[in-house]
């Protein structure tokens, strides 16, 4: 198998798979086209992830009503760049019902806010 590379998609600047950016231009590195069936789901999502959205401490920005919930929630966010984490809000183990606080961390507070600002048509 052929050594597997990853390109930026600002500049397209060649890098070795163990990168997750692009050291000229900072943009999050994806698959050469055709590679991609070679990543995990994990790497293809950890790749959208922006490095300016990483810093600081965890805030709450959202709250689920239930698990299936708080994943769109979170799927929406890692569509703009930004990581979060779904905590249980209520005490005790329940892994599909019950509340969920979204977090994130705190460079990336505002722009999570922005993003799920729901502004009515008209």
């Amino acid at each position: 198998m052929a050594a597997e590379h990853l390109v930026c998609p600002s500049c397209a600047r060649e890098h070795s798979c163990d990168e997750r950016f692009c050291e000229a231009c900072g943009m999050p590195l994806v698959h050469e086209r055709g590679a991609e069936h070679h990543a995990s789901e994990r790497q293809r999502k950890l790749r959208k992830v922006k490095p300016q959205y990483t810093e600081g401490e965890l805030v709450q920005v959202a709250r689920a009503e239930s698990q299936p919930q708080a994943e769109f929630i979170a799927n929406l966010l890692l569509e703009e760049g930004i990581p979060c984490l779904l905590r249980n809000s209520v005490g005790g183990y329940s892994p599909i019902l019950g509340p969920r606080e979204v977090m994130v961390p705190e460079s990336a507070a505002q722009a999570a806010r922005e993003a799920l600002a729901y502004q009515k048509p008209g």
